[in-house]
């Protein structure tokens, strides 16, 4: 196996993302064009990125974007007050910090004075972004003092939300601006905190992002109004229905999106994700910075606890390669947390290792050859 295939100094950028888990049931005289409910008994929110975006075209993602300064405003205090005051704004003692590597050139920098901490802003840009993307509104009344016991439910959609989605995504300072309008907050207790993924180099200089990745389960589905200019269509799947869209080609799942989505399969019910949830809170997540193993035929994402995975400050502008084939690399190894790409349809994931913050990993999973 030989060293890097490029290195130079990346653009990071942070970003944070939700996975909306909404309850299914079955469909009722009020709702009779709602699908059946699936055998998980919950789906997810994906939306189709348009074709001429920059990054991940035509892909089908969760709601999310780069946090923006008018995430950790401090305009933000006033309308937290009086229930929710720094430092932890009622969300609970804090988690255990994600591992140390990689650490990324804009870590440790000192934030403005007032700005609301992390766990806060960037549970906000994902609301935000789930906000200007989908039209959907994970907000709380400002009177209602204590988080819900169960699942969330989205606020409902104001008469103007067009106008007004349209004013965040020029200026997302509007965001709070709506919330006053509202008298409502980001519901910030509704993110669960779930995972942290780092986009794996590439090529010199290309953007790269250090997302948050955070789950919201909700009692029932709201209706999605996609912004049809970033966002073109959307989608309610479970993660067995997600699963089958992808490996049938209606849709394009990048590897984190596809790893998550199968993850998720090992819930067979909203309730026993939201417990998991609630009784994972101060687990702590993992950071993960997948590492590119090019092979003779394809590509492998090596990720942490993987006998190949080195956790070398120096992967973080480099790429592996070997002359070996695929087939042969997964013969010589035993201990694997990896994502077999064969192309762009065709992912496996190889898990036999344990999570040491005792989250759940996918079940191993390969696509039938007969199947592609």
């Amino acid at each position: 196996m030989s060293g890097p295939l490029r290195s130079g100094p990346s653009s990071w950028r942070r970003a944070a993302t939700v996975m909306l888990a909404a309850g299914w049931a079955h469909p009722g005289p009020a709702a009779p064009s709602l699908a059946p409910p699936p055998a998980e008994g919950f789906r997810l929110l994906l939306l189709q990125r348009s074709k001429g975006q920059g990054f991940l075209p035509g892909a089908h993602v969760f709601p999310g974007g780069v946090v923006e300064r008018a995430d950790s405003s401090p305009e933000w205090l006033r309308l937290f007050a009086p229930h929710h005051r720094p430092p932890r704004f009622s969300l609970g003692p804090s988690p255990p910090p994600p591992s140390a590597f990689p650490v990324l050139p804009s870590e440790g920098t000192q934030a403005a004075d007032g700005a609301l901490p992390d766990d806060v802003a960037y549970r906000i840009c994902a609301i935000r972004e789930t906000f200007e993307e989908a039209g959907v509104l994970l907000l709380r009344p400002r009177a209602a003092p204590a988080a819900e016991p169960g699942p969330a439910r989205a606020f409902p959609a104001p008469s103007d939300l067009a106008a007004w989605c349209a004013r965040v995504r020029r200026d997302p300072h509007h965001f709070l601006r709506l919330c006053a309008h509202l008298d409502c907050t980001p519901d910030i207790w509704a993110l669960h905190d779930w995972s942290i993924w780092l986009t794996p180099f590439s090529q010199p200089g290309g953007r790269r992002f250090n997302t948050a990745f955070f789950l919201c389960c909700l009692s029932e589905p709201p209706p999605v109004y996609p912004d049809l200019e970033e966002m073109v269509n959307c989608q309610w799947s479970s993660p067995s229905e997600a699963t089958e869209s992808f490996i049938s080609r209606e849709i394009w799942l990048a590897p984190p999106q596809f790893y998550e989505i199968r993850r998720l399969g090992n819930f067979a019910s909203l309730s026993d994700l939201h417990k998991f949830c609630l009784d994972h809170a101060l687990e702590g997540v993992e950071k993960w910075m997948p590492i590119t193993l090019f092979t003779a035929d394809g590509r492998i994402q090596l990720l942490p606890g993987d006998e190949l995975y080195s956790e070398d400050s120096e992967f973080l502008e480099k790429s592996m390669s070997t002359e070996k084939k695929t087939e042969e690399i997964m013969k010589e190894g035993k201990k694997f947390h990896r994502i077999v790409i064969h192309n762009l349809y065709d992912y496996n994931i190889h898990v036999t290792v344990q999570s040491n913050y005792k989250h759940v990993y996918p079940k191993k999973y390969v696509v039938s050859k007969s199947r592609l």
